[in-house]
């Protein structure tokens, strides 16, 4: 192929001073590969699968942050780190001062089930205030709207 620039003929095959009439889609290629990844990454944390019936409550909208630690208690009183169920207590606390070790220390989010006693949530407090975690925060769902 060839194109007529400044009354000269130029061969696009052999000449560097060619005209490039095509379009480079690789910076777009690469943008979209790295979009996918963040969303591959922050759906996770968004989405949890421990069925827990939150508390109807008005609170102030928070950005989880990627250390953010979930932890849930369901209506039995049973306690989940992030989504696998923990055997015991000790597990809780061990977990508990490993998370606190870390710099920066991440924050705690407890998602006590509607129906669960006090009880399993205060042993949730007790672990992270034992390890000497000093963000704690209750993760509840905005109360209808009348």
């Amino acid at each position: 192929m060839a194109i007529s620039y400044d009354n000269s003929t130029i061969d696009n095959d052999g000449d560097s001073d060619a005209m490039l009439s095509e379009i480079n889609t690789t910076p777009l290629v690469d943008v979209m590969l790295v979009l996918l990844i963040i969303f591959l990454i922050t759906v996770p944390v968004i989405n949890t699968s421990v069925v827990v019936r939150l508390p109807k409550q008005a609170n102030q909208l928070q950005q989880t942050q990627a250390n953010t630690l979930l932890i849930s208690v369901d209506a039995v009183g049973s306690i989940y780190w992030l989504d696998s169920r923990l055997s015991n207590l000790q597990a809780l606390h061990e977990r508990m001062r490993l998370a606190a070790a870390q710099l920066p220390q991440p924050e705690v989010h407890i998602r006590g089930d509607a129906r669960a006693d006090f009880d399993a949530v205060a042993r949730v407090l007790q672990a992270a205030q034992a390890a000497g975690i000093t963000r704690v925060g209750f993760v509840t769902e905005p109360p209808k709207a009348p």
